[in-house]
């Protein structure tokens, strides 16, 4: 039993021991097969190092040697400078060297020429001793020939010049005074007149009552309606009187708003042409017509100011503006009279060479003071300076409306001319009326103002209450006096008397002399 196991366990150590003996042969001939390669691969991988070093090696002598020619390059090139820096200096020495020769001969020149000056000073200084000798010598003898000191006959002498200087002075300032003003006036009137004549404007009076025409009279008893229940709707909600009378095929709305007869016409003309006329339609229809009536005078506000070339305008001056198509001044329509004044404004700024634009704008708005929404006890002119103010317009344009009736103090050159073409488009022929009455006695106020002042013999009142002659006593008043009485009448009307535009004061001084001849 057990030798059966031993035999058995003895042959597998004997295979063991083969198996290991078969390995270790393969081991061993794995291991010469690796060595062999590792060798060969040694081989290869030394002439690669080889063949990497040689290539080194000559990239190596390459970049040497062109740096080594770059060096030189520089090396050149630094040698240049030096050499042209070398040359340079040697040439400023050169210069220098040739200045300092110069210097030389300068300053050798110069102390001759210093020597020579002290020579002549020195002749100079004894000169001027024998001189101020001789001179006191003069002087001494003038006074006692004279009988003047030297003082004395010098304040003498500055007191007949000083008399002589103011009376040369004064002729010169008198003629340049003279030919300023003639000059002046002449400029005026050319200026004046171009403008006039370049601006020429139809005139149409306003009246306070518009006539509203029917088709036939049938319409008036339709109108007047039910115990005249419609017309005093009509008038209760325009604030117009309508007068209906035996006038053929027309009715007259009287009122001195125009925007109320204007209004009241329109709503007129709707009912008529509706033919639905009776109170609750009355009062409808009026009170689209004020909207309507307010949406035109946005519109004519905005077409005036794009006709005149006015930009960036405030919206409430433009609406102040349209409203002014429905006021009047001395039956003068006001917005024709302020367009009329911003073209007169336009070219006379345009004459004298100042901004045409704001002329316009401050001739447009002169007037906006008179249309105001409630009443104000500001004049006109000082309320469309606070609404131009209010609304951001320049400070030039704001003096020129408060002060173009004098309101005001005129700080700039815009002012004046607003004035002046205010006056001119208020006293063309046609352009203002006034009641018959009202006229008569401003003539006769002119008159008796002038026959208030002493030595006056007559007085008339002409173009219109445009200007006064004053014709005085010449034994009573001479001619000095006579340009003192024409400037205390014209303060005294200034003060005491309302009247449109400007009024001229001529006094006439006349001496006659007679003899009769027998």
């Amino acid at each position: 039993m057990i030798l059966p196991i031993a035999v058995g366990f003895i042959g597998l150590v004997i295979g063991f021991i083969i198996a290991k003996s078969i390995e270790k042969s393969k081991a061993n001939k794995l291991l010469s097969e690796t060595k062999k390669e590792a060798n060969a691969i040694l081989k290869e991988a030394k002439v690669e190092a080889e063949a990497v070093k040689k290539d080194k090696i000559l990239q190596a002598k390459e970049k040497f040697i062109e740096l080594k020619a770059e060096h030189e390059k520089v090396i050149l090139s630094r040698e240049k400078k030096v050499s042209d820096i070398e040359k340079r200096a040697r040439e400023k020495e050169s210069q220098v060297q040739s200045e300092i020769d110069k210097n030389k001969k300068l300053n050798r020149s110069l102390e001759q020429k210093d020597n020579d000056l002290s020579y002549k000073l020195d002749f100079l200084d004894k000169k001027e001793g024998e001189i101020e000798k001789l001179h006191k010598r003069h002087v001494d003898l003038l006074e006692q020939i004279s009988g003047f000191s030297a003082e004395e006959a010098k304040k003498e002498l500055i007191t007949s010049l000083k008399d002589e200087a103011k009376t040369d002075a004064m002729a010169f300032i008198q003629e340049t005074v003279e030919e300023a003003k003639l000059t002046a006036q002449q400029e005026a009137r050319k200026v004046v007149l171009n403008t006039i004549q370049r601006v020429g404007v139809e005139q149409a009076v306003e009246n306070c009552v518009s006539v509203f025409n029917i088709e036939s009279d049938d319409v008036k008893g339709r109108i007047i309606g039910r115990e005249g229940r419609n017309i005093r709707a009509l008038e209760s909600a325009t604030g117009v009187e309508i007068i209906v009378d035996d006038t053929p095929e027309a009715i007259i709305l009287s009122c001195f708003d125009p925007v109320r007869r204007e209004v009241a016409r329109l709503s007129m003309h709707k009912l008529v042409t509706d033919g639905r006329i009776h109170p609750a339609r009355i009062e409808e229809v009026v009170r689209k017509t004020e909207k309507q009536i307010q949406q035109e005078i946005i519109e004519v506000g905005k077409r005036t100011v794009i006709d005149l070339g006015i930009h960036g305008l405030h919206p409430e001056l433009i609406k102040i503006v349209g409203r002014m198509r429905y006021r009047s001044s001395y039956g003068q329509n006001l917005l024709q009279h302020s367009r009329e004044v911003a073209n007169l404004c336009g070219i006379m700024a345009s004459e004298l060479r100042l901004n045409p634009k704001l002329a316009k704008r401050a001739g447009l708005l002169h007037d906006i003071g008179k249309v105001p929404e409630t009443e104000s006890e500001l004049p006109h002119a000082l309320l469309g300076m606070q609404w131009a103010e209010k609304y951001g317009e320049k400070k030039d344009v704001c003096n020129a409306i408060g002060a173009h009736h004098d309101e005001i103090e005129m700080k700039s050159l815009l002012a004046p001319i607003v004035q002046v073409c205010d006056a001119i488009s208020g006293a063309r022929p046609g352009a203002r009326r006034q009641v018959l009455d009202s006229y008569i006695q401003r003539l006769k106020d002119l008159e008796n103002i002038a026959f208030g002042f002493t030595g006056v013999q007559k007085a008339y009142a002409i173009q219109a209450g445009r200007e006064l002659r004053v014709m005085v006593e010449s034994s009573k008043v001479n001619d000095s006096k006579a340009a003192e009485l024409s400037f205390n009448i014209s303060q005294k009307i200034q003060n005491d008397m309302t009247y449109p535009g400007q009024v001229k004061v001529t006094v006439i001084r006349e001496t006659r002399a007679v003899n009769v001849a027998k």
